[in-house]
C-alpha cells in the first residue's frame, strides 16, 4: 500500500510544481492546494498504513495507530483551507484592478508613482 501511496505522492507534486512555475495565478493556487494534499498524504502514510490497530489504546490492545500524523494533518488542513481562501481572494482583487490573471502582465512600471 506504501508503495502506491508513493506513487500518488509523487504525481501530486509533479502536477503541484509544474502548476506552479505556469503564469496564471488561478493555476497557482490550484498548485500550492495539490502541493499541500501531496503533504498532507506524505504525512500520513509516514505515520503508518495500517488498519488493524486502533487509533486509540484500549485495554488489551497490543498495538495502536499513533494518533500524532492525524492531528498534524487535521491542522494543515485547516490552515490550507485558510491559505486557499486569502490567495482566492487576493487574486479576484488583483484581476478586478488589472483585469488580468498573468503574472508577467502583473508588473507595474514606474511611469505609475
Amino acid at each position: 500500500m506504501e508503495i502506491i501511496m508513493a506513487f500518488v505522492i509523487g504525481f501530486l507534486f509533479m502536477a503541484a510544481v509544474y502548476l506552479i512555475l505556469s503564469k496564471s495565478l488561478l493555476r497557482i493556487i490550484i498548485g500550492t492546494g495539490l502541493l499541500s494534499h501531496g503533504a498532507h498524504l506524505l504525512i500520513l502514510t509516514m505515520g503508518g498504513l495500517t488498519s488493524e490497530a486502533p487509533p486509540v489504546l484500549k485495554e488489551g490492545a497490543k498495538t495502536f495507530a499513533d494518533p500524532l500524523p492525524q492531528a498534524l494533518i487535521l491542522t494543515a488542513i485547516v490552515i490550507s483551507f485558510g491559505v486557499t481562501a486569502f490567495f482566492l481572494v487576493l487574486a479576484y482583487r488583483s484581476y478586478q484592478e488589472l483585469e488580468t490573471d498573468d503574472i508577467s502582465l502583473m508588473r507595474g512600471s514606474d511611469e505609475d508613482e
